[in-house]
């Protein structure tokens, strides 16, 4: 029986569409430049030099109140090095904070000694991974003698037994002075710088290094410092 119209039924389902599936393109020849790096493992003691530090590579921990300079020397440190070094300020990483920042001068709360110690382990990971990498590492950082656990200690578990500290401690009226320069909310109240060299001063008899730079400019701190390193170098300290 023909179908009204003339048209014959179909009765075959009928199959919808679908495109064909996406093929893989071609594999391209690794063309970014990427270079592997080694993973950064605690921090052994390097060999003791000839004269300075020389090409020794090394991680230094440069301690100090607001207003030594610790900063500034660091950097130059660095600088003036022969071999690779890197210098990392924990202000700095603890300013990577934007939104939300926790500024101990408004008050020190947990969020003020969660992100301290978040930036301090950030910057022991830094560390290890430029050491890992041949590039040696001075951080500095405030670090107290009477927090031990998370002070010192905590260096020492970021980065390693081969961390050299060295306190750069100038007198309470340079410090004074120097922290009057300084601007933003890295410029301390006066009572409160005193209060921090005070605390600072329990550095004598702990049998770290000390430089006391109240006469000494940038570039001389920095010899200094270069000499000290090599003497701890030789002779660790204990702590």
């Amino acid at each position: 029986m023909q179908h009204p119209m003339g048209a014959s039924e179909d009765r075959r389902p009928v199959q919808d569409w679908a495109p064909p599936p996406p093929t893989a393109p071609p594999a391209l020849p690794d063309s970014t430049g990427h270079v592997a790096l080694p993973p950064g493992g605690p921090v052994p003691l390097p060999l003791a030099p000839e004269s300075g530090t020389g090409s020794a590579t090394l991680a230094v921990l440069l301690i100090g109140p607001a207003g030594a300079g610790k900063t500034t020397v660091a950097r130059y440190w660095a600088g003036s090095r022969r071999v690779p070094t890197a210098h990392i300020s924990l202000d700095d990483v603890r300013e990577w904070v934007c939104s939300g920042f926790a500024d101990p001068q408004t008050g020190w709360n947990d969020h003020s000694e969660a992100q301290y110690r978040l930036a301090r382990r950030t910057c022991g990971f830094a560390a290890r991974n430029f050491l890992a990498n041949g590039i040696s590492c001075v951080v500095d950082d405030a670090v107290f003698p009477d927090r031990p656990v998370i002070g010192l200690g905590g260096w020492k578990r970021h980065v390693g037994p081969g961390l050299l500290p060295v306190v750069l401690l100038p007198g309470l009226e340079v410090v004074l002075e120097r922290n009057a320069k300084r601007g933003g909310n890295r410029r301390l109240a006066d009572e409160e710088v005193a209060g921090i060299h005070g605390r600072m001063a329990g550095w004598y008899g702990s049998g770290l290094p000390i430089i006391d730079n109240s006469t000494y400019d940038v570039p001389t701190t920095a010899r200094v410092l270069d000499d000290v390193l090599a003497q701890s170098i030789a002779s660790p300290p204990a702590w």
